[in-house]
């Protein structure tokens, strides 16, 4: 993509940009609506649509409407317009970004929740909103591994915001709230599939600039990225988080390594009990497809 094509792209997004964000800002003001959610996912589908990005979409996601808290891996700022475009949702993000020119301002349009990681004790303020966004039947993006990596493997998945879930239950009266493990791999670009040491060309991690992964994302071209739902799990009153964080975690990587391999994971040998959750713990549930 050259220079040109890329800034005449660019500029047909910062116009669809100017055209949505007075009345999505309004929506946002004056009451939620059908434009307050869908505005973000139209943007993005512009965007995807504008840069050749390809989306492909596997799973069972949540119903229309209901609640669920996303566990999800990170490689990119671009896993925002991917996850952005299939439908209305939320993120949870570092303070940090709140202050960034532009994406700050379309973070806030799309009702990030943004967290203070210097302060431990911000976790819990987060953990309260997160609550109170699902029992209003909200879904929001957690990406689970706190950080970026290099597209070839996940980081462990931490535990500490999971616990929004279970506030929404103790203090919103639901019943059970739904994990849902979500998978993101970056596969193919010009249509050839990504080798290892090309993959991370695409991620944005560690110490890495945005601007020059911008302008490598503008340089190189076309990209198809897998989405893939995984099974959704019911998290109650008694079911252990770490147990619970676990199940997504095993489930988000075994998608990612089928989908950068193209051939499923060899089985998982039983673990053995030393250090198994206490007896009075529930164990994680698997919502049967039927019902999910």
């Amino acid at each position: 993509m050259t220079y040109l094509v890329a800034g005449l792209r660019l500029l047909a997004y910062a116009l669809t940009f100017a055209l949505l964000a007075g009345p999505h800002w309004l929506a946002l003001r004056f009451g939620r609506g059908a434009l307050a959610g869908y505005a973000p996912v139209w943007l993005h589908r512009v965007f995807l649509r504008l840069f050749q990005v390809r989306v492909t979409v596997s799973g069972t996601p949540p119903a229309p409407g209901e609640a669920a808290l996303v566990l999800a891996n990170h490689i990119s700022w671009l896993d925002i317009p991917v996850l952005g475009a299939l439908r209305p949702l939320s993120f949870v993000a570092k303070s940090e970004i709140a202050g960034w020119p532009v994406i700050g301002t379309l973070a806030r349009l799309q009702r990030t929740v943004f967290i203070d990681r210097a302060r431990k004790r911000h976790t819990a303020v987060v953990n309260t909103e997160m609550s109170r966004r699902l029992r209003a039947g909200d879904l929001i993006v957690l990406f689970a591994e706190g950080t970026t990596g290099d597209g070839n493997r996940l980081l462990p998945f931490r535990t500490s915001l999971v616990g929004a879930a279970r506030s929404a239950i103790t203090e919103g009266g639901l019943d059970r709230v739904r994990l849902q493990p979500l998978c993101i791999a970056y596969t193919r670009r010009h249509g050839l599939p990504l080798t290892r040491a090309e993959r991370p060309d695409i991620a944005w991690y560690g110490d890495m600039e945005l601007a020059p992964s911008v302008k490598l994302f503008f340089e190189r071209g076309p990209i198809d990225v897998t989405v893939t739902w995984g099974a959704p799990i019911a998290f109650a009153a008694g079911t252990d988080r770490k147990a619970a964080t676990g199940l997504a975690e095993a489930s988000v990587r075994r998608a990612l390594q089928e989908a950068v391999t193209g051939r499923p994971p060899a089985p998982v040998p039983d673990a053995p009990s030393v250090g198994a959750r206490p007896a009075t713990a529930a164990p994680p549930i698997l919502i049967p497809a039927a019902t999910a």
